[in-house]
């Protein structure tokens, strides 16, 4: 299977390292494509690496996670958003929503919880990569068998086997 591609953008540098240096991303199956202080420095580098998951902090200066997931979310349709925030207000969780975010964790960060996220949202990405590849197999298959099919079915016209 392929890497997980991730995305990290907070504000407060400590955090920021804790989340960074917390998890073994290459042994569990992540790629870290980069990171970024602010909304607003991180989306021409999102824009670039294109990552699988975005995780975030809602507030920060200059643009805010919610600004940035709901900028992303045309952009990358299929990527996993996933929210930190010191804020327990249900406003915040309803605009999260709103924004496609799949994941909401309040802080203080707990690396335990932040890998079963990541890791749940890793089976997902790996169950709708799957389910994409199915859908073209079966699309070229049909593509492919398609003049053989409409051979058939005139065949079946002709011969009156089809009214």
């Amino acid at each position: 299977m392929e890497k997980v591609k991730i995305f990290l953008v907070e504000d407060e540098i400590v955090i920021r390292n804790g989340v960074k240096n917390s998890i073994e991303w290459e042994k569990e199956g992540y790629e870290f494509v980069g990171e970024a202080s602010d909304g607003e420095l991180a989306y021409p580098m999102i824009v670039k690496e294109r990552p699988d998951i975005l995780i975030t902090d809602i507030k920060m200066p200059f643009m805010d996670g919610l600004e940035l997931c709901g900028s992303l979310t045309e952009l990358l349709p299929v990527s996993k958003f996933v929210i930190f925030s010191g804020f327990d207000d249900f406003e915040y969780a309803k605009q999260a929503i709103r924004r496609n975010v799949s994941e909401y964790i309040l802080k203080p960060i707990n690396a335990d919880e932040l890998s079963a996220v990541l890791r749940r949202l890793k089976a997902e990405l790996d169950r709708e990569r799957a389910e994409r590849r199915d859908v073209e197999l079966l699309r070229s298959r049909y593509v492919k068998n398609l003049p053989v099919l409409r051979e058939l079915f005139y065949t079946n016209l002709l011969d009156g086997r089809l009214e």
